[in-house]
């Protein structure tokens, strides 16, 4: 199984945190150690193997800022869809996912799943073909809510939504046309968001298999939205709905 690199100094403590299997962390041998103290705790706590390198071996590796620090490991598991269903039944809050239709973007990515985790979402599906994986340059902007937020990759998005429907989910595909404003979505019950691809929107079969249709009023010149930017906007709407003010989530 081929192995990944994750560099930055939260997405190393977090990989070291969540428990993910760690092959080997590499520090920067020039790098102020203080600044690396904690990851070095860590890593030290969990029996971890360390290795001082060169600056130019961590340039090499990395395709990010790697701030002298970076953690050689397994790649990332995806959630299995049944397993995912089971842990969501048996909570008693209601569940949000989040369906990507096609997003290719790692970085937008990494960004939705860092706003999955800050806003609660309990999910994130994928598709196996034309669509991002989990890649060290996801790692790098979810900036750590890698290691929190299920990702479940399937084989057929479509086939997955009759699974969901099935499951007590509604379904909200976000539309520019011919939808209700986002802002007043019922949020009283389990939902699936689709966020379609960055160019082509959702799929046709997707796009028919939705039970209702949102979108994101505009009033600017460009009449779209960065998918990580429309997706942060459902996943904290759907949040503002089920929280008061000042209570705890």
């Amino acid at each position: 199984m081929e192995e990944i690199v994750i560099v930055g100094r939260h997405a190393v403590k977090e990989a070291i945190t969540s428990g993910h299997a760690i092959n080997k962390i590499l520090v920067q041998d020039s790098a102020k150690k203080q600044q690396l103290n904690d990851i070095l705790k860590k890593a030290k706590s969990h029996k971890l193997v360390v290795q001082q390198v060169p600056k130019s071996k961590l340039d090499q590796l990395a395709d990010a800022p790697h701030q002298g620090v970076a953690a050689i490991m397994t790649p990332y598991e995806y959630t299995a869809l049944d397993d995912f269903l089971a842990q969501q039944a048996s909570q008693d809050d209601l569940s949000t996912v989040l369906i990507l239709d096609g997003l290719e973007d790692p970085h937008n990515l990494g960004s939705i799943l860092r706003t999955a985790d800050a806003s609660g979402v309990d999910g994130i599906i994928i598709p196996k073909r034309r669509s991002v994986s989990l890649t060290q340059t996801v790692a790098k902007a979810s900036t750590g809510a890698i290691q929190h937020v299920p990702v479940i990759r399937v084989t057929n998005l479509a086939q997955t939504i009759e699974v969901l429907k099935d499951q007590g989910y509604w379904v909200v595909g976000t539309e520019a046309d011919n939808a209700t404003d986002y802002r007043q979505m019922d949020a009283n019950m389990s939902l699936a968001i689709v966020i379609g691809s960055e160019g082509q929107g959702m799929s046709r079969l997707v796009k028919d298999k939705c039970d209702f249709y949102i979108k994101i009023p505009m009033v600017g010149h460009v009449n779209s939205l960065n998918a990580s930017v429309a997706a942060s906007l459902m996943m904290y709407e759907v949040y503002r709905k089920r929280h008061d003010i000042g209570a705890e989530s």
